[in-house]
């Protein structure tokens, strides 16, 4: 039995090839379908051009659809030169879109695509090709009526190119993100791999997706992955792909409040990842304000991203409060990114994100908060989007506090919590508390994982200091569940004061 693997080559894509185990199976064929604007173009434009660029492999576009020149244009948008790689002789062309000037074709008598092959195969002997990309075969078919013929030519054009010891991505069109793999039903049998591109609309949104349905005789990983465009093209989300490798720090950081740190055993960890949970005015800004304002003191770069508040109002309550966050920014310690969570998708946010963390370099990260990304995405995109920022944070040892609002004013569990709470080194619970007829804030540390943690619930107030934590609440319940029980002791034991 041979348990040899098919050898493959690497794309480029970022996030492909994980997924792929990875690459495209070397010298076979690929059928890449999608609806329209599902980016099948984009994607087969980024092989190529990753080939030259990455592993100097040359490659062959053979277009049915835009010309050369129509895809050039497209492309510059991304600074991808590809005039510049045809001059070099790494990059060639194969045009066989309409020409404008005729309205009609016929196809009489026996035909055969030997005339396509000549071409294709000129173009690869030309510039030394080891990668091929068709797009789209789609067209062939509106042209000829005799599906059979079609597939006929279309295996011995693939099979052809497969001698030519080439790596063949072909695309084609589909009507329906979850109907048939392509439009005419029968391209998916001219290839040896199938891959599907989605441009699925859920609650309003968009969510583009990559599955690899077919990989004959390749492992490859299975489902739906999340991708997203950049200025660099396209960028698969790797979820699955992520691995629990990260290393575990011993040391602590301060929160920039002294009792805080006493209830979490001096401090959190350098490493964690930490989730501030509270109803709207509970303080979750203000203790995030107070963890960055610590960070830049102790000479640790730090960077906020803000999706509730901009940048004028963070500065001011900073003040408010004697923090100085512009002498921080002044002082290359501080980085505040302020944008409405509406401006893009959930992906795109994570991936800018990340590149700001790449460039910055940070050693605290804050994000105030996640509820406000939460309200522009589906629950899938959502889950996938924390655990990937927070396995990210994470790998880079850098400490990362995360806000999220309460569905009530006196607490619960909020859908984010449910999404993080699992992914989180430390929660931390803010809540209101009605005593006596007055309301008063409580705090307590739910969760620290790894080390000891003071488990009493305890009232604080907000003053022109910041955040002063005071006593334990006593004779009341049910202040995580915000269902409050003044305990009928406590209640006598006020009488009996009031009598004396």
């Amino acid at each position: 039995m041979n348990n040899k693997e098919i050898e493959k080559i690497k794309t480029g894509i970022e996030g492909f090839d994980a997924i792929s185990h990875g690459g495209l199976p070397q010298n076979r064929s690929t059928l890449m379908t999608g609806t329209s604007g599902s980016c099948k173009t984009l994607l087969a434009i980024q092989y190529i051009l990753a080939g030259i660029r990455n592993f100097k492999e040359t490659g062959v576009f053979v277009t049915f659809e835009e010309t050369p020149v129509e895809i050039k244009k497209n492309m510059l948008s991304f600074n991808w030169d590809l005039d510049q790689y045809e001059k070099e002789n790494k990059l060639a062309f194969v045009d066989l879109s309409p020409d404008p000037r005729e309205t009609k074709v016929t196809v009489t008598g026996e035909y055969d695509l030997s005339a396509l092959m000549v071409r294709i195969e000129h173009a690869i002997k030309k510039v030394k090709a080891k990668r091929v990309a068709v797009d789209s075969i789609g067209s062939i078919f509106s042209q000829i009526n005799d599906h059979a013929l079609i597939r006929r030519e279309l295996l011995r054009i693939f099979r052809g190119i497969k001698l030519m010891g080439v790596t063949t991505l072909v695309t084609a069109e589909r009507l329906e993100e979850y109907g048939p793999v392509a439009r005419y039903g029968i391209e998916e049998f001219v290839a040896d791999n199938v891959i599907i591109l989605r441009n699925i609309l859920s609650e309003e949104k968009r969510r583009r997706t990559i599955e690899i349905l077919k990989y004959r005789g390749a492992k490859h990983q299975n489902g739906e992955f999340p991708f997203t465009i950049s200025d660099e093209g396209v960028e698969i989300l790797t979820l699955s792909s992520m691995k629990l490798t990260m290393k575990s720090s011993e040391i602590r950081i301060s929160s920039g409040n002294k009792e805080l740190d006493k209830m979490c055993s001096n401090g959190f960890f350098r490493d964690s990842i930490i989730l501030i949970s509270g109803a709207t005015g509970t303080g979750k800004t203000l203790l995030t304000t107070t963890f960055i304002n610590e960070g830049c003191k102790n000479k640790e770069k730090c960077l906020l991203f803000a999706f509730e508040e901009s940048r004028a109002q963070l500065l001011r309550n900073a003040i408010g409060w004697g923090m100085d966050f512009s002498k921080w920014e002044q002082e290359g310690m501080l980085k505040i990114i302020c944008e409405y969570p509406e401006t893009k998708g959930l992906s795109d946010h994570l991936l800018a994100m990340k590149k700001e963390i790449e460039t910055f370099n940070p050693h605290r990260i804050a994000m105030d908060s996640l509820s406000a990304l939460e309200r522009v995405s589906t629950g899938k995109d959502f889950r996938e989007f924390v655990v990937s920022l927070s396995s990210f944070i994470k790998e880079r040892e850098t400490a990362g506090l995360f806000t999220a609002v309460t569905p009530s004013l006196m607490g619960g569990v909020s859908i984010t919590e449910q999404h993080i709470s699992t992914i989180t080194d430390s929660i931390i619970l803010l809540r209101y508390v009605e005593m006596m007829g007055k309301m008063h804030r409580g705090i307590t540390v739910l969760k620290m994982r790894g080390s000891w943690h003071d488990k009493s619930i305890r009232e604080f107030e907000i003053d022109e200091d910041g955040i002063t934590i005071g006593n334990v609440f006593e004779n009341v319940g049910g202040i995580i569940s915000g269902l409050q029980i003044q305990s009928l002791s406590g209640d006598l034991d006020k009488m009996g004061k009031m009598f004396d």
